[in-house]
């Protein structure tokens, strides 16, 4: 009886620490990471682009229209 149980427990031990050293699961963890920063970035970019080239659009229209 012990000796089962202690053999369990060493099997159980080497799996857990091998699940440890799995380093597949954090890779898929920094990929989406890495999508959501440059969504953020892209987002951000195009939000400050589309406000000056309203600005300068505006300008523009303000100008021909003075003409």
């Amino acid at each position: 009886m012990f000796l089962q149980l202690f053999t369990g427990m060493q099997t159980w031990w080497a799996e857990t620490k091998t699940r440890l050293q799995d380093q597949e699961g954090a890779t898929a963890v920094e990929y989406a990471l890495m999508v959501a920063l440059i969504a953020v970035v892209i987002i951000a970019a195009v939000t400050l682009l589309g406000q000056n080239a309203s600005e300068k659009f505006d300008s523009v229209a303000n100008a021909v229209g003075g003409a």
